[in-house]
């Protein structure tokens, strides 16, 4: 059953879709000043958020499973996760298991040190809790690529159009030359 009600998205700003889903997600974690790779969930198709109550949803196609190599951690994250997100911190989390030995458990909350100590606290329902470096859980943000083909003259603010194929654009005469 969905934690996600109707009532709860009328008061959220909602979206859809993989693309704008990872976007929002890395940008919420970057405002709450955790780490961007805490939420690696691949085929997003809704994700949600409540500014007043700190309420958040994302849900994705199929389950998915990450090792974050750098502590050599599995982690599942369901179809659903749901949290309440502060700064530094992500209470009542659902949806999320890593795995301790040879049994998968739920974590609760995750929290990052006020004054930064460059260590993360994950912990479970039963209140027992494990601390890593903030840095296993970072990733490297690439810049978005440019849409289209279509080159900036810097120094006239001008946009010029790409070439097709064996076309050229005779600008003064504003005719098309094959």
């Amino acid at each position: 059953m969905s934690l996600v009600t109707e009532e709860i998205k009328a008061k959220a700003e909602v979206y859809y879709g993989n693309d704008i889903c990872q976007e929002k997600s890395k940008l919420l974690l970057k405002e709450m000043k955790l780490p961007n790779g805490l939420l690696p969930l691949e085929d997003m198709l809704e994700c949600g958020y409540v500014k007043e109550t700190g309420f958040v949803w994302l849900k994705q196609k199929k389950k998915t499973e990450h090792k974050f190599e750098k502590i050599g951690k599995p982690v599942t994250y369901a179809t659903e996760v749901t949290a309440v997100v502060e700064p530094n911190k992500i209470k009542k989390l659902t949806g999320v298991k890593t795995k301790e030995l040879l049994i998968w458990v739920s974590l609760s909350d995750i929290y990052v040190n006020d004054p930064p100590t460059g260590k993360i606290t994950f912990q479970t329902p039963a209140g027992l809790s494990k601390t890593f470096p903030v840095s296993a859980f970072e990733v490297e943000e690439v810049e978005p690529p440019t849409k289209g083909k279509e080159e900036v003259n810097k120094e006239a603010n001008e946009v010029e159009p790409p070439t097709k194929g064996k076309e050229e654009v005779n600008k003064e005469a504003n005719v098309v030359v094959n």
